[in-house]
């Protein structure tokens, strides 16, 4: 195969995001043969599963790393990632809750930390030139390691094809288990799993039932309702069913619950940062649980202006989720107000779940801004009802200056219906002739 002119000087010592997959398995022995280098594998255990983490430290030095470094990222993973974007709210264009994105600042976060350790001068992704990966990979570098060296693979060579990878491994003797056939690529880790090519190309087929991995098709799901408790302090879970567990413990369980009652699927045909659109089908049970706990705690806690503000910036903080820029100023800054607003989100949620839908049906705290004698219709002590009359008139007076100026419309518009409808009653009223008076009657 070709291969493009190593730029001068070439890095002495590569750091690579490594997953065992084909395209990472070809990344080693190609940054060996283009750049003379050594390469270290950097692997991060986001919860992705044993299946793909036993063996891998054998697998990337058989590639040809001199050597590969698994970190545990599990647990930061959810407390420093997840559950803050949990608390936000943050979901891309209202269904996506964005398990690939929020992921990427720390694996690529550990990456850095792992090319410092070792003496590394240049990191590398195996990350497609059409895809978000990319950017999220290389802002973050950018953000904490801008003096290190990045290579893209993708953007260099010529291997176009899984065929032309499977070839690239045969001739060097280094072993795959992969196939020149894969109907799907996914990312999976703790928060939820990610399903894209295939059949799912075509907006206009549904996902077919091999898609699923982790949740129970909502039909086959258990007839009968599971209420799931979670407990929150300041915004964080810390129970479930009244049994404090740590981080990976509780979305371990609530992962569990979902999938059994076939909650969290996704479809949606999202638009991607590169500008094209793409179909993504994604898995996140606990995930879907945990989040609508959280919106129906602060259902109770927060009062309307900071719950309509918290959604607001929910908006624009999935859009620094997805686009990659979360080691930012502005991340920085959106946080701070997130975790402001948190801090009076404590209580206990029970989310009923059944046949793919997680509700939140029953919910307390102490910081509830909900009272029963100020919401009835009987009568309290805060409350009088013809105290209504004067606000009403002050929220409506810029309505009725306008009309009373003549510069509304649909004043304007009311007042000529009117017209027309009292021309018509009176032409009416012509039409219809006077009853004879029958004499004697």
């Amino acid at each position: 195969m070709s291969t493009t002119p190593a730029p001068t000087p070439a890095p002495k010592k590569v750091c690579v995001a490594y997953s065992g997959g084909l395209d990472t398995s070809c990344i080693i022995p190609w940054l060996r043969e283009t750049y003379g280098c050594e390469v270290i594998a950097c692997v991060a255990d986001v919860g992705q599963g044993a299946r793909e983490l036993v063996g891998i430290e054998e697998k990337a030095t058989t590639s040809g790393a001199s050597d590969c470094i698994v970190v545990d990222l599990k647990e930061a993973f959810l407390k420093e990632f997840a559950f803050p974007m949990a608390i936000a709210g943050a979901v891309y264009e209202n269904r996506y809750l964005m398990g690939t994105s929020i992921a990427r600042p720390i694996i690529a976060r550990a990456q850095v930390e792992v090319a410092l350790a070792t003496g590394s001068d240049a990191l590398c992704h195996g990350c497609t030139g059409k895809g978000n990966d990319q950017v999220r990979f290389e802002s973050t570098y950018a953000a904490i390691a801008p003096h290190l060296r990045v290579i893209s693979p993708w953007r260099i060579w010529d291997l176009r094809s899984r065929e032309a990878m499977l070839a690239y491994l045969k001739t060097r003797g280094i072993p795959t288990t992969a196939s020149a056939e894969k109907i799907y690529s996914r990312d999976a880790n703790i928060w939820h799993i990610s399903h894209e090519g295939g059949e799912l190309e075509d907006p206009w087929n549904a996902p077919p039932d091999d898609v699923w991995m982790i949740t129970a098709n909502p039909k086959d799901a258990p007839d009968r309702a599971e209420d799931v408790v979670v407990q929150f302090k300041s915004g964080v879970p810390i129970a479930v069913d009244g049994k404090a567990l740590g981080a990976v413990e509780l979305l371990t369980e609530l992962n569990a619950i979902g999938a059994r009652h076939g909650v969290g699927r996704v479809d949606i045909c999202e638009n991607r940062l590169v500008g094209m659109k793409s179909r993504g089908v994604y898995e996140t049970p606990g995930g879907t649980i945990l989040m609508e706990a959280l919106r129906g705690l602060e259902q109770l806690v927060l009062d309307r202006e900071t719950l309509h503000f918290r959604e607001r910036l929910a908006l624009d903080f999935a859009k620094v989720i997805y686009n990659g820029t979360w080691f930012s100023p502005m991340r920085e800054a959106m946080w701070a107000s997130f975790e402001s607003i948190a801090r009076v989100m404590d209580g206990e949620v029970a989310v009923r779940c059944y046949k793919g839908r997680a509700e939140a049906a029953r919910r307390r705290s102490p910081n509830s801004l909900f009272h029963h004698g100020f919401a009835t219709f009987g009568e309290d002590e805060v409350y009088d009802h013809k105290h209504s009359e004067g606000f009403i008139r002050l929220f409506s007076l810029p309505m009725r200056i306008r009309a009373l100026l003549g510069l509304s419309r649909d004043a304007a518009k009311a007042k000529s219906d009117a017209a027309r409808l009292a021309a018509g009653r009176r032409a009416e009223g012509a039409r219809t002739p006077t009853p004879t008076k029958v004499p004697g009657r």
